[in-house]
């Protein structure tokens, strides 16, 4: 059974740094593209970044240059380094993997940017 499993949500000030990380089990994490997605109330699940089997990333416009997302195979997780958080940064944030034509999903955590 294939299990994500986020964690290193909270709450931060604006300016501040958090770093989330996403274990996963039951797969072959090595072969699959990597992704944190977000949501915010009221508003569409939508990509934040993503990272391929072979570590080509990408960015949404609105966190290149404060996210940076990783993954450290050895120890089958993906992480996303966040620094100068701001309150529109405020979401549940969601670890993705696809393998194959198949998505997987975690459970989210909350980060919330006080300003």
């Amino acid at each position: 059974q294939v299990q994500l499993v986020e964690s290193g949500g909270g709450l931060v000030q604006a300016g501040g740094s958090l770093r989330l990380s996403c274990v996963v089990s039951g797969s072959m994490f090595i072969i699959n593209a990597m992704g944190w997605y977000r949501q915010a109330p009221g508003k569409q699940r939508e990509l934040v970044a993503r990272i391929t089997s072979g570590g080509s990333t990408n960015y949404a416009d609105s966190v290149k240059g404060r996210f940076t997302i990783s993954r450290d195979n050895a120890r089958d997780t993906v992480y996303l380094q966040m620094n100068s958080l701001k309150p529109e940064d405020t979401a549940v944030y969601y670890c993705n993997m696809l393998q194959g034509a198949i998505e997987y999903w975690g459970q989210g955590t909350q980060v919330t940017v006080s300003s």
